[in-house]
């Protein structure tokens, strides 16, 4: 069945969004290195546009975890599927994903990385969907305010589909399911 897609974000919203925020963490880091780890998948092309934007001494890495099990509802459960590969211990990391839902995700993931001792551990999202939460959780960076709606597009995805869309969009529900 077909799914209707309604744009929601612009590419060039995006990207001066990124931009905005790259500035602020080039100034908030000024004259620091800094650790840029990705949430697999969504992330990696927010991580990518970003770091390009960054004026520091920036190195990244990937965490990956799973916890939607149907790709609609959160399971309520976390597993790491990927660690990072290098230590945080002393560094300043900036954890990096797409969409900030529930909060149970960046909580478990802000609580390992905290736990592992990083000079400074900030947390940047493209998206906040502030409807949603049920663990609260501090993020330092937010690119965009939504409403709880299905989004794809710009990393973030559906069974897998619509990550490669450059700009942000609603996925509809089928038909008959209205």
């Amino acid at each position: 069945m077909t799914r209707t897609l309604r744009p929601l974000i612009s590419r060039h919203q995006i990207a001066a969004k990124i931009s905005e925020i790259a500035a602020i963490i080039s100034q908030d880091f000024a004259g620091q290195p800094v650790v840029l780890i990705g949430v697999l998948k969504g992330a990696a092309i927010f991580l990518a546009d970003l770091a390009r934007q960054i004026t520091l001494d920036a190195t990244f890495d990937f965490i990956a975890v799973s916890s939607y099990g149907d790709g609609h509802q959160h399971s309520g459960q976390v597993k790491l599927v990927k660690d990072a590969d290098e230590s945080v211990a002393g560094k300043n990391v900036i954890l990096v994903e797409d969409i900030l839902d529930t909060g149970i995700t960046l909580t478990y993931l802000r609580n390992l990385l905290l736990a592992r001792c990083p000079k400074q551990l900030k947390i940047a999202v493209l998206l906040d969907k502030p409807s949603r939460r049920i663990q609260p959780v501090a993020v330092d960076y937010v690119g965009f305010e939504i409403a709880d709606e299905f989004v794809v597009g710009y990393g973030t995805d559906f069974a897998e589909r619509y990550r490669n869309l450059p700009d942000i969009c609603v996925l509809e529900p089928p038909p008959d399911d209205v």
